[in-house]
């Protein structure tokens, strides 16, 4: 991308001022998460004897009923959901830009076996899938990882093709496949740097979808085991009417997180897809 066009998407990503705010509230977590064991006044695992004891100057947002420090937990189980979101969301993309670029590409059966086999999976219902798929495999972080890049990837395939079909057409792409050039030159430093833009955008709404399955799953207990916090296993451990309805510290700080995550990468998705549209120009 040529640095007239990014100084001009960053231009246009700033009139969102509600997707700037998002994108500083996302960097702040984000940066929380990472340094998650430097901030964090208690390992996540660590015993106080205190037990559900609602936040006070020593435990900030309370403590569990293992009591254990909730803030430090929080902080790890950022750290877990976001950790699950990315590399899932980063596995699906890399399947779906290869498979949409080959079958765009190349056309006739290979395309055919591609997209049949891209339908055969986004018919079956998303989550029971994805339940089955965890269910059969020793749950655990990487296995809902793994579980999750390999069901979300048929959109970004599907959004990849429908780019190449296009740029297959175009007048550069046509006088490289004249000129002799080799295939991989086309499909990678010619295809697949028009391609990365939507890409991109397509990948913010796979990684808030991710979060949110990653939540769900873990609160079955299908997702992140126990002791290792998340953001879905922090609420599975408040389901007793008790904890719902006397301990929200327990529950509330996990599920504002989860709602912030995903409000703010879909607020700066829809502010990149605006930002990247050549009609805002």
């Amino acid at each position: 991308m040529k640095q007239s066009n990014l100084s001009r998407i960053i231009r246009r990503f700033c009139r969102h001022r509600l997707a700037v705010v998002s994108l500083f509230v996302l960097i702040v977590l984000l940066l929380m998460a990472v340094f998650a064991p430097l901030i964090a006044p208690y390992s996540p695992t660590d015993v106080t004897f205190a037990f559900s004891q609602p936040p006070s100057a020593e435990h900030i947002l309370g403590t569990d009923k293992v009591s254990r420090d909730m803030f430090s937990r929080i902080l790890f189980a950022m750290r877990a959901s976001l950790l699950v979101g990315f590399l899932a969301t980063l596995i699906s993309t890399v399947i779906g830009v290869v498979l949409g670029l080959v079958s765009g590409y190349f056309g006739g059966w290979i395309d055919r076996v591609v997209m049949s086999f891209t339908d055969m999976v986004m018919s079956f219902p998303y989550i029971l899938l994805v339940l089955v798929a965890a269910a059969i495999f020793q749950p655990g972080m990487w296995t809902i990882i793994l579980v999750l890049g390999f069901v979300d990837w048929p959109g970004v395939c599907r959004l990849v093709r429908g780019n190449v079909l296009s740029l297959r057409e175009t007048n550069f792409v046509k006088s490289d496949i004249t000129a002799g050039m080799p295939r991989r030159y086309i499909l990678f430093r010619e295809i697949l740097p028009n391609t990365i833009a939507p890409v991109l955008v397509y990948a913010t709404s796979v990684f808030a979808i991710s979060i949110l399955d990653e939540a769900a799953l873990s609160f079955l207990g299908q997702g992140v085991q126990l002791p290792t916090p998340s953001l879905g296993n922090l609420l599975g451990d408040a389901q007793s009417l008790t904890t719902l309805t006397n301990q929200p510290w327990m529950w509330v700080p996990a599920g504002v997180v989860i709602i912030l995550l995903v409000m703010c990468i879909n607020f700066v998705g829809d502010a990149l897809r605006d930002a990247i549209d050549p009609k805002n120009a």
